[in-house]
């Protein structure tokens, strides 16, 4: 998880690098600050912060991983890689109903913003309530 936690580390120097540079130069150019490159820059540097953060912290809490060890092997690497849970429809019925609910929003069409609220609510209930049966379940 360090190698992640400096790629994001990079992406936001870079991008709070930029945020100043692109703020200079459109500053000089115009007698303005350009806003919307500049903050959007900005934003990109921040998210890319939390992320790196989280990274870092998640890396403080589990063992190292083979990936992060300079002395590994690729045999290391080997065996069980962890818990995959099984596949649902749920998760993409929910997504069509949050579409749909966002499309509704943005034409303001309150009767389809009402089915998709309804349809949201159904899909979030099917995927919290959703039964699996196999061999690692009772």
């Amino acid at each position: 998880m360090k190698i992640e936690a400096r790629v994001f580390d990079l992406v936001m120097a870079f991008s709070f690098l930029m945020a100043v540079v692109y703020g200079y130069w459109t500053h000089a150019a115009t007698g303005h600050v350009e806003p919307t490159g500049t903050v959007a820059l900005a934003l990109t540097g921040g998210l890319a912060l939390i992320s790196g953060t989280y990274f870092r912290f998640v890396a403080r809490r589990i063992e190292v991983r083979p990936e992060d060890n300079p002395e590994a092997e690729v045999s290391d690497g080997a065996g069980e890689l962890g818990f995959f849970s099984p596949g649902s429809y749920w998760p993409v019925g929910l997504a069509a109903a949050a579409a749909t609910a966002g499309v509704a929003v943005a034409f303001w069409h309150v009767w389809l913003l009402v089915i998709a609220i309804v349809l949201v609510l159904i899909m979030v209930g099917g995927l919290v309530f959703e039964y699996h049966t196999g061999p690692n379940h009772d």
